[in-house]
């Protein structure tokens, strides 16, 4: 087969050619296949052809059911084999990576119907793989799990070995080990926490021989949008310490869901000090024959960081419904932060001679300098605090300080959206109103082209939607309870009725739902309280966090009356038929209660209706999107929520479902 899937005529633009290419599959070659000709598809490809020729910016808002993922795919993979430089597919979290890739997904779609061979590989971020050193410190502990045990056992035989790998492959991966639930991931899989750069089985790690396999992709890689944003910020850094960036070089990116690109860039930004990293950090640098300066420079700044991380834990304070504490910032803070930052410029200054002199390993010494640089522009953000927003994790000697900045599109027009390539944003929800203006100025881009489609499905005959308030709830549960006590119902008895609503909802549609929670908190009580009742269910529930969510989401699908209990899944899942027959939405999905939408609420002079409403609607109109996903689909959508007790709330609500 040639590297073109049409016959090229080197007289003539490549993306006019594709472009007709492209409609050809969706006029002919699908159809013949028994594909279905959908109009909405034939105007996104000559949309795409555009941003493609001209290495632009674009917008690409496309309802459900428009088949959006088979054209942006099928200009990435032509275009990518046109400049020899693979595609970026950037996708919201690993779960939607996975339903890409799965045997009925898009990508395989195209492989049987227009005879490709597509060479898509995944570049998963690096928590979704197994860390040697964390596993060796679980399977020693003396009451360890003969679980990490079998584990280890089972890793191939390069990794058990010191000698030179004659042949090895990538393994380790979260997919391989579906039975694990979270909290048992987490006792083994990789943590920000982690120097893989002196690691001394880094190059054994299932981690990096994944990047080697990912960077050979002739096609596709795809990616979460976290994993491509921390490409971005440490590109310049890993070349500076002589590595590859995270990503090869690449032709075209697509954002998947890129409403959510903002937040990933946010995350990817922010800095985690952690008190024993920190201690771990600088005593590397006496580890050989140092000058007494030094070794003295080291002991002080450990004790002035102790004292810092002693200050954070007593002006700190949790906040109601998240993991996470606000800290009072107050003048004690700032001046402890200013003689930590002193104590680490007298460490640099101390560096400078003993480079001099070669006491110290060289590429350590590098490694050091390199997080005291971090560390050194992150404690500096703290005298900003307009421009910072920061918060503090865990407890005790396990205390993380968070440094997060509020606005990242400066350093996103510059490193993204500043370089001539087509970007793809691809979704059901990126206009605020009908304009793209409110993403485009959140991210920093200037120039882009856009374009919105409807979905083709006639929802109104498609899909029948239900709102259960306060009241509603407890109306439903006069004839089972006395009246007076349901009336002055507190907030764990409504949820109890809930509950209760929410099984017989199950229970009329025989299973076959997905029930969206906004927090783990929520999904945990309501799993409690299922448990709780001692009720005999004639369908299996399946809660996110029990096992790894893309084995969720494929028992979800081939059990048909099964139950999907999840918190990551508004977005991206893809089940047509009667497995998903009803969306249960158990609360609105306003934003959390943390820093990041504190801090946005603080600079709003309407908070609610400018900051909590826009996300709580988008939020809702993907959740609500789960449940017709082809033209035979049929289904009920059950919306609960405290706040639709107020006008404004409820009015919003029932114009989304109109």
């Amino acid at each position: 087969m040639s590297t073109y899937p049409f016959t090229f005529d080197s007289k003539r633009p490549f993306m006019q050619q594709a472009g007709e290419w492209i409609a050809d599959v969706f006029y002919d070659i699908l159809p013949e296949a028994g594909l279905e000709l959908r109009d909405e598809q034939i105007y996104m490809a000559f949309q795409l052809e555009k941003a493609y020729a001209e290495k632009k910016t674009m917008f690409a808002e496309a309802g459900v059911g428009t088949g959006k993922t088979l054209v942006y795919l099928l200009y990435a993979i032509a275009y990518a084999r046109y400049t020899r430089k693979p595609a970026i597919i950037a996708c919201a979290d690993e779960s939607l990576i996975e339903q890409l890739v799965k045997p009925e997904g898009d990508i395989n779609k195209l492989a049987q119907y227009l005879g490709l061979n597509v060479d898509a590989r995944l570049g998963k971020s690096p928590d979704q793989y197994i860390c040697l050193n964390k596993l060796d410190a679980v399977r020693a502990e003396p009451l360890a799990d003969d679980l990490y045990r079998d584990i280890y056992t089972d890793l191939p035989e390069f990794v058990h070995y010191t000698d030179t790998l004659q042949r090895f492959y990538p393994y380790g991966n979260r997919k391989d080990y579906p039975e694990l639930d979270d909290a048992q991931w987490n006792r083994i899989g990789w943590d920000v926490f982690q120097d893989c750069l002196v690691c001394s089985q880094r190059h054994r790690c299932g981690q990096t021989l994944s990047r080697d396999h990912y960077r050979k992709a002739a096609d596709i890689i795809i990616c979460s949008h976290d994993f491509y944003m921390e490409h971005v910020w440490t590109y310049e850094g890993r070349k500076r310490e002589g590595q590859l960036p995270l990503l090869p070089e690449h032709s075209s990116v697509v954002f998947d869901e890129g409403h959510l690109l903002e937040t990933a860039a946010q995350n990817a930004l922010t800095y985690k000090l952690k008190q024993a990293l920190f201690e771990s950090i600088v005593t590397r640098l006496l580890e050989g024959e140092v000058r007494e300066t030094l070794a003295v420079a080291v002991e002080e700044v450990i004790a002035e960081s102790d004292l810092l991380f002693e200050l954070l834990a007593s002006h700190s304070r949790p906040v109601p419904g998240s993991n996470r504490r606000d800290i009072d910032w107050n003048d004690a803070l700032l001046t402890q932060i200013n003689r930590v930052k002193h104590h680490i410029d007298v460490i640099e200054e101390e560096l400078v001679f003993e480079s001099g002199l070669f006491t110290l390993d060289e590429y350590q010494m590098k490694i050091v300098e390199e997080h005291l640089e971090m560390i050194q522009l992150a404690l500096g953000l703290c005298r900003q605090q307009d421009q910072l927003i920061s918060w503090v994790d865990g407890e005790g000697d396990d205390l993380t300080l968070v440094i997060m900045p509020k606005k990242v599109k400066e350093v996103l027009a510059e490193m993204v959206f500043g370089r001539k390539m087509p970007v793809i944003f691809s979704s059901a929800t990126l206009s605020v109103e009908g304009s793209f203006d409110y993403i485009a100025d959140n991210l920093g881009i200037q120039e882009y082209q856009s374009f919105s489609v409807a979905s083709p499905y006639d929802y109104e005959e498609q899909m029948k939607a239900e709102l259960f308030d306060d009241k509603v709830l407890m109306s439903s549960a006069v004839s089972s309870r006395s009246l007076s006590s349901i009336s002055t119902a507190n907030d764990a008895e409504l949820s109890i009725l809930q509950t209760e609503k929410v099984l017989s909802l199950i229970e009329d549609t025989g299973g076959r739902s997905l029930v969206l929670f906004s927090s783990m908190q929520e999904l945990s009580a309501f799993r409690s309280a299922v448990e709780a009742s001692g009720a005999s269910l004639p369908y299996r529930m399946l809660y996110e966090g029990t096992a790894e969510i893309s084995h969720l989401i494929s028992t979800f699908q081939q059990e048909e009356s099964s139950v999907l209990c999840a918190v990551t899944l508004w977005e991206g899942l893809d089940i047509p038929g009667p497995s998903l027959s009803r969306v249960i939405i158990w609360s609105l999905p306003f934003p959390p209660n943390d820093p990041v939408f504190t801090a946005r609420r603080r600079e709003s002079d309407d908070p609610f209706h400018e900051v909590d409403m826009p996300y709580m609607l988008l939020r809702l109109r993907q959740g609500i999107g789960r449940l017709i996903r082809s033209s035979g689909d049929r289904g009920h959508v059950s919306i609960f929520g405290h706040e639709l007790l107020r006008d404004d709330v409820r009015q919003a609500v029932q114009q989304l479902l109109s």
